[in-house]
């Protein structure tokens, strides 16, 4: 693999792997400062938080995929299993879509509507429901260009298993914040329309007023024609969803604790995950499952890199995730409201998940 040092945007580094992978990174003391400065201001109040995208480092990424194969987190089973059912569907959708915008061009350079579909993935993780997409795309172009967005640098070798095992995929990988990712790509190139997919109901991460900015961001990022694919996970009883983030074998404790891992080895700080607890409880006046990590003793924490000495007492609980559910009747209010256009909801028979596809114009 060859470096070619700095890109036209000055944050980031080319990493060449060959003429099919190449994927760009902020320079490593960007992403510590930018690490340790939000710890502290999670931290260093009175209602204590981390944010939830600290979890993917490469062990925490390595559990979230443990999380999925468990019977009671539904939510990968079920998203995928409508995945699966829509193919059909879907490929029609882009045909269309393909032609439309080739009749038009809507500003874009005209070669590039000849191009097909590029991918741009929000959160690629292991890539397993990326498949499934990539089949439906290859049913209607040759040639597919795949943009994974993943803070975590597991999506080097999961773009590394998809070249193999698609010749004619060529992929730009972006090892940022999906809003550093999405404004990479905004100056990136003139460039085909994309299919944005941002699956797995992480959007339920943000709270209402932060995912609405969140979707600005998302929308101001597409040209006229591309299309969008959220995930997002519909409310259901109390006892379903704590059973999902309270699993029987401890995985998701296991990721809850790994974010002290990660602050320990990143920021030299001296978290002792036995003496916190992994709690998950449902709220049901805002429908979101949250998650903690509770202080079992009276303890004090110093993050050397933070310069921060955290004093916790026991019982004191640090919010390290929310998990908004949604109902189907305010997800296309809530994606019409920021500029979308909305074209088609799938859900699964029992109506737990929703896939919703919107577009812009």
């Amino acid at each position: 693999m060859s470096n070619s040092g700095v890109t036209f945007n000055s944050r980031y580094k080319t990493f060449t792997v060959d003429s099919r992978l190449r994927y760009f990174k902020p320079h490593s003391s960007e992403i510590e400062r930018t690490f340790a400065e939000e710890i502290v201001e999670g931290l260093d109040r009175k209602s204590k938080y981390i944010n939830p995208k600290f979890f993917y480092d490469p062990a925490g990424s390595e559990l979230f995929e443990e999380i999925c194969s468990i019977p009671e987190y539904y939510l990968t089973k079920t998203e995928t299993e409508i995945l699966e059912g829509l193919d059909g569907e879907l490929a029609g959708i882009l045909t269309e879509h393909l032609k439309s915008n080739a009749g038009h061009g809507r500003d874009r350079k005209e070669e590039s509507c000849t191009q097909g579909i590029r991918l741009v993935e929000l959160g690629s993780g292991s890539s397993v429901k990326t498949r499934l997409v990539l089949q439906v795309l290859f049913g209607v172009q040759d040639k597919v260009e795949y943009f994974p967005i993943d803070i975590s640098d597991i999506i080097t070798e999961s773009s590394e298993r998809l070249l193999a095992d698609y010749e004619n995929l060529k992929i730009t990988g972006i090892i940022d914040t999906y809003e550093g990712g999405l404004e990479f790509l905004r100056t990136y190139d003139d460039r085909q329309t994309s299919l944005i997919m941002f699956l797995g109901s992480s959007y339920g991460n943000l709270a209402p007023e932060n995912g609405k900015k969140f979707l600005q961001k998302i929308r101001s990022s597409m040209n006229p024609g591309d299309l969008f694919l959220i995930g997002l996970d519909a409310v259901k009883s109390a006892s379903m969803l704590e059973l999902a983030y309270n699993d029987s074998v401890g995985a998701t404790a296991r990721f809850n604790l790994n974010v002290l891992s990660r602050i320990n080895s990143e920021l030299d700080a001296d978290f002792d995950t036995e003496n916190f607890a992994h709690r998950a409880v449902y709220n049901h006046d805002v429908e979101r499952i949250e998650m903690y990590l509770e202080s079992l003793c009276d303890q004090s924490v110093t993050i050397s890199k933070s310069g921060l000495v955290l004093k916790l007492h026991r019982g004191e609980r640090i919010h390290t995730e929310n998990s908004y559910k949604y109902r189907p009747s305010e997800v296309r209010r809530m994606l019409e409201s920021v500029g979308f256009e909305y074209r088609r909801m799938w859900t699964d028979e029992s109506g737990h998940f929703m896939l919703v596809l919107v577009t812009v114009s």
